[in-house]
């Protein structure tokens, strides 16, 4: 019996689906997808992550008492500032028309939750904008409240972002009219 996983001689791009690597070329050379002749669709992505703090801040932020503002309220529009902009730091993530962005923060006692939805119709998906919205939205909260954060050595040793993932991803291809 063979090994599924030795090397074939084929060309090392290609699945074992058979489907091309599309980020790199024949040259290996890394390129921005071409998506041109794709099909527009609806596209849904939720992604969460979690940003550990001391129960003490999380009372802080429940009760709006930091310093610096609202820490939710600037976290959110910097989520959303984040997914808008996504095409600008993700080398080769291609620019959408983001049709709906989406903030939920569940405050816990020793942690905030963020999760992302992102919505567009076009012809490449949205998880980048998606986790890119979490995991700003989650730095915005840590920059708003590390002052209640820092221990006597100005080290943050609660404190720490994780979790961080794609909860959820649909596409609906459009019918032609």
């Amino acid at each position: 019996m063979s090994d599924p996983d030795a090397p074939t001689g084929e060309d090392p791009r290609e699945t074992d689906a058979g489907d091309e690597l599309t980020h790199t070329d024949t040259e290996g050379n890394v390129q921005m997808v071409d998506v041109g002749a794709k099909p527009d669709s609806d596209r849904r992505a939720v992604a969460r992550g979690t940003i550990y703090l001391q129960p003490s801040t999380v009372d802080a932020v429940r009760a709006d008492d930091i310093g610096k503002g609202d820490v939710l309220a600037t976290a959110r529009v910097g989520a959303v500032q984040a997914v808008k902009h996504t095409w600008e730091t993700i080398p080769m993530c291609h620019q959408i028309p983001i049709t709906n962005v989406d903030t939920e923060f569940e405050v816990e006692t020793d942690r905030i939750v963020l999760t992302v939805t992102v919505e567009t119709t076009g012809k490449t998906g949205c998880e980048m904008e998606a986790l890119e919205g979490v995991t700003t939205g989650l730095n915005v909260v840590w920059d708003m409240v590390k002052a209640a954060e820092k221990d006597e050595a100005g080290q943050y040793p609660d404190t720490r972002v994780t979790d961080v993932h794609v909860v959820q991803k649909e596409k609906a291809v459009r019918e032609e009219a």
